[in-house]
């Protein structure tokens, strides 16, 4: 779904305000993690918990990290 232009600078300019810098940050936050998990998935070829006939190990919980941007 694309937004027209109009569309687009209205949710630029309420993204703005306090409520909406939150969003964004929260927005952003979320979208990191699941990548993170997406990567961590992928490289270690079983999901959070997951164990198989094949895998005698499980994927256990994560360390918290700061990322810092400019």
């Amino acid at each position: 779904m694309a937004l027209s232009q109009h569309d687009l600078l209205r949710l630029m300019e309420s993204l703005r305000t306090a409520d909406g810098i939150e969003l964004v940050r929260t927005l952003a936050q979320r979208i990191l993690q699941e990548l993170i998990e997406a990567e961590a998935t992928a490289h270690i070829g079983a999901a959070p918990g997951e164990h198989s006939e094949t895998r005698t190990t499980m994927r256990n919980g994560h360390r918290g990290k700061v990322l810092t941007t400019q």
